[in-house]
């Protein structure tokens, strides 16, 4: 069973800076980790791949300091990585992250299930995973606590819904997004550490996925963020004198000038 895991590696802490000119994340002088929902996504692929046989494959679309997170991923179980580095990918928004990676998928060839977080802390919007199953033409499963079994070319995953949780099957290839109840991570092995530093990890730029320019990059993304700020927080109290018959009329009064009764 051939596995693909969708890595990201984001900033360590949400005290972040936002760079006023382009409205990005400032990354540099801040520690990076494994997207956590991400680390539940790696460890179900390594399990599944115990429990099955194949290969687990790391990818992960970044900077060149992204390469940490796929030498922790090799650490963890995984058995390849790639890392998609250009600087025609900067400013990507999750359409032309995902055609990016659409593309790697293609290029990697036979794959069984791309497994990939939730969502990422820094963009937290859920959207890569569906999109990417949407250009790869392949059934996708979200929010998946459980696999529950794979057999004869099909998935059967238990998925949560707002209400408690469904029952999924699924034809492969497929993707799936994971929840953190899927699993528990493990820590990384010493045999794991030692093969992560010396594994080679080939790294594919815009023209090895002959990309479109027009659809990755700023240039291939249609939303785009304007502007971002923290609101202003403002506070102003006041103490309503007299007794309490006269301060519930007096509140009564300010609520009905204020619209709300």
């Amino acid at each position: 069973m051939n596995i693909i895991v969708c890595l990201k590696q984001v900033p360590a802490t949400t005290q972040v800076r936002i760079d006023p000119q382009t409205n990005n994340l400032i990354r540099e002088g801040i520690e990076s980790i494994i997207n956590p929902y991400d680390t539940y996504a790696l460890e179900e692929g390594v399990r599944l791949r115990e429990r099955f046989g194949g290969k687990v494959t790391a990818v992960s679309m970044g900077p060149p300091q992204a390469e940490s997170a796929l030498r922790e991923a090799i650490s963890l179980g995984a058995d390849e990585a790639v890392l998609l580095c250009d600087r025609a990918f900067a400013g990507s928004d999750t359409l032309a992250t995902a055609y990016t990676l659409a593309r790697a998928m293609n290029k990697l060839g036979d794959y069984d299930l791309i497994i990939c977080g939730r969502q990422t802390l820094d963009g937290d919007t859920g959207q890569v995973g569906p999109e990417l199953s949407q250009m790869l033409d392949v059934p996708c499963v979200a929010y998946v606590s459980q696999i529950e079994d794979v057999a004869d070319g099909a998935l059967r995953a238990r998925r949560m819904v707002e209400d408690g949780y469904e029952v999924i099957e699924s034809p492969l290839p497929a993707v799936i997004t994971v929840v953190k109840e899927i699993s528990t991570p493990r820590l990384p092995s010493l045999r794991g550490i030692a093969r992560s530093k010396s594994a080679a990890i080939p790294v594919w730029g815009a023209g090895d996925l002959a990309l479109e320019p027009e659809k990755t990059g700023l240039a291939g993304s249609p939303t785009r963020v304007i502007n971002v700020y923290s609101p202003q927080r403002t506070c102003q109290g006041e103490i309503l004198e007299g007794d309490p018959a006269e301060q519930v009329e007096c509140l009564i009064g300010r609520l009905k000038d204020a619209g709300l009764i």
